[in-house]
This record gives C-alpha cells, structure tokens and sequence, in this order.
C-alpha cells in the first residue's frame, strides 16, 4: 500500500512537471512570436526638399532725432518733417502708402552718466513697416536710403525678410514626397536582410524647416530663415512598415 502511494504520488508530480513545462513553453513562444513581430516592423525616416522663391518681403526702417528736454518741442517738429520727407521718399519710389504702417512717435532717455536735468537728451523715434509682394522693388528700395540721408535725416534701414506664403501647401506637398522616400530607404534596408517592404503601418510628420539652400542648420522646433530672397523648404516623416 504504500508502495502504491509513492507511485500515485510520483504520478500526480510528474503530471504537475509536464503541465508546468508545457505552460512554459507557450509562454516562451507567445513571447518569442511578440518579438518576430516587433522585428517583422521596420521604421525610418525619410525627407523631401524643394528650392522656393519668396514671394513677400518686410521692410523695417526708422527716423531718429536726438534733443534736450528744453528742445522737445522743437524736436517733435523736425521728427514731423523728417517724417514728410520719408514719405515723399515712399511715393517717388513707388511704394503706396497702403502698404506702410507708421508708428506714432516713441520717446526715450538717451542715458548719460553723469547728465542733469538740463542737459538730459531724449531720443525722438518712429518707425515704418512696408510689406509687399513686390520683393524686388523693397528690396532695391532698402538698398539706396542715401537720398534721403543726404537731407540731413537720421534714417535707419533694416535688412528685409523674406517669407514665402505657400508654406502649407508646399508643405502637404513635400509630406507626399517624404513618405515615398521613407519607403524607398525601407525597401533597401529590407532587402539587405532578404525581406520585402510591406503595408505602411504609422507615419508622423516632423517639423518643418525653412532654410537658405544648402545650410544643414536645422532645429528639433523647426526653423525659418528669413534672410535670403531664395530659400529651401525641407519636410521629414518618420514611418513604420510591416516587413514580409
């Protein structure tokens, strides 16, 4: 009798054992068929680029005049001049008046270390904005200020900047072309290994970066140069394909 139940009992623990390995055995190969899976996907990232011409420009410029507190009033009215010779400056160069947005006159301490209330100065400014579809003409314009300062104005010109207004729709654009990239560097990474790209599984677009041509300068947040009348518009897209 107990020989019988030494037997029962080697019995029941080996059933225990083998139930044991083959629960772990499905357990490895549900975990070795996550993994073929996991590599059976393949990501990367492909981009498009395309060289545009911009098609808008802003134009900042301003007028100074420097004066003493007991000058002020003097210095409204030559700013007041300054101002009607600019404007004239505007017309003859063919810039309608539409397109510029002048600021009302700001005032501030010239600071000086060691100035009294007699001899404190202030500076008088005010500034233009032109933008325009015409990026030819500002930019010629913003380039031979010289009539005007040869009239005895304090005129300050700043460097246009250049943007280009079909960006979304460039942008769908290069997306399209970005993707056909992505795929295509699957495809060759694919093949290395003697797989087959298949259906696209996820794509996310990245940022988009608007550069002078040439410039490797990009951003994680994006970028847009604004420098440069020609520019380069470049699209990145990180995609996930399934791998046969």
């Amino acid at each position: 009798m107990e020989t019988d139940t030494r037997t029962r009992a080697l019995t029941i623990f080996g059933i225990i054992l083998g139930a044991s390995m083959i629960t772990s055995a499905l357990i490895g190969a549900g975990i070795l068929y996550k993994i073929k899976s996991y590599d059976n996907d393949l990501s990367v990232t492909g981009s498009a680029k395309r060289e545009v011409t911009s098609d808008r420009v802003k134009w900042t410029s301003s007028i100074t005049r420097t004066v003493k507190i007991s000058a002020l009033k003097g210095g409204y009215a030559q700013l007041s001049r300054d101002l009607e010779e600019v404007q004239a400056f505007f017309k003859e160069k063919g810039i309608p008046a539409e397109a510029i947005i002048t600021s009302p006159v700001f005032m501030n301490e010239n600071w000086q270390q060691y100035a009294t209330a007699e001899t404190k100065e202030y500076n008088l400014t005010q500034t233009f904005e032109i933008q325009s579809d015409d990026v030819v003409k500002i930019t010629d314009v913003s380039k031979n200020i010289q009539t005007v300062i040869n009239k005895g104005i304090i005129f300050q010109s700043n460097s246009p900047e250049y943007y280009y207004s079909k960006l979304p729709e460039m942008r769908v654009e290069l997306l399209s072309d970005a993707l056909v990239d992505a795929k295509n560097r699957a495809a060759k990474l694919a093949e290395s290994t003697g797989g087959k790209v298949g259906t696209l599984k996820s794509a996310s677009s990245g940022v988009v970066q608007v550069l002078t041509p040439n410039s490797t300068e990009v951003s994680d947040y994006g970028s847009y140069d604004t420098s440069k009348i020609q520019k380069e518009i470049m699209v990145t897209v990180k995609a996930t394909f399934s791998v046969k």
